[in-house]
């Protein structure tokens, strides 16, 4: 008896040492950066949605999956915004989500991380690093990161001798750290 005491204790400890905090979204920024006739032109999407369980200490187990709603696409100019959302850019009605998957996490140093990710964009998916800061203060948490892609990865549009190749994306999430899975 005392032998399968000792081996559900084991495996009750293995869990709870390997459990991720969930993290609930409360606040969410994803902008973009673009040159066009040599113009930086700056844009948005709306809120992020997703699922993230993320522990400094168990890297190995945490993961990030999360979802932008394509319509959400805000320049402050609603002739470009919808342009953006025809099938020449972000094809929204076809293509309603551009999702973002994490596939690993490396620490840095300090509150550093760098994370590996599958983005896909109109049904095209690319393993994207993009380095990020992941801070605590209590019970909330932040993650900020930038990276750069080529749109044209993407199939966003077409080949242009005035629009950038490169876009510049800027991700900031802030969180409630809830409770804990396994």
């Amino acid at each position: 008896m005392k032998k399968y005491l000792s081996v559900i204790l084991l495996i009750l400890v293995t869990i709870t040492a390997f459990a991720q905090a969930r993290h609930t979204i409360t606040k969410s920024s994803v902008k973009f950066q673009i040159k066009n006739l040599g113009v930086t032109i700056e844009g948005s999407f709306g809120t992020v949605k997703g699922d993230i369980l993320f522990d400094p200490q168990h890297l190995d187990a945490s993961k990030i999956e999360t979802a932008i709603d394509t319509k959400t696409i805000n320049t402050d100019n609603d002739t470009r915004d919808n342009h953006l959302r025809s099938d020449s850019y972000f094809d929204a009605e076809k293509y309603p989500a551009i999702t973002l998957k994490s596939v690993s996490f490396k620490h840095k140093n300090g509150d550093n991380y760098s994370g590996t990710f599958s983005l896909t964009i109109k049904d095209k998916t690319n393993q994207v690093e993009i380095p990020f800061t992941y801070t605590e203060n209590g019970n909330t948490a932040s993650f900020k990161g930038t990276l750069k892609i080529k749109r044209t990865d993407y199939g966003v549009g077409g080949k242009s001798l005035v629009m950038s190749n490169d876009v510049t994306i800027l991700i900031g999430v802030d969180t409630n750290k809830g409770e804990v899975s396994k």
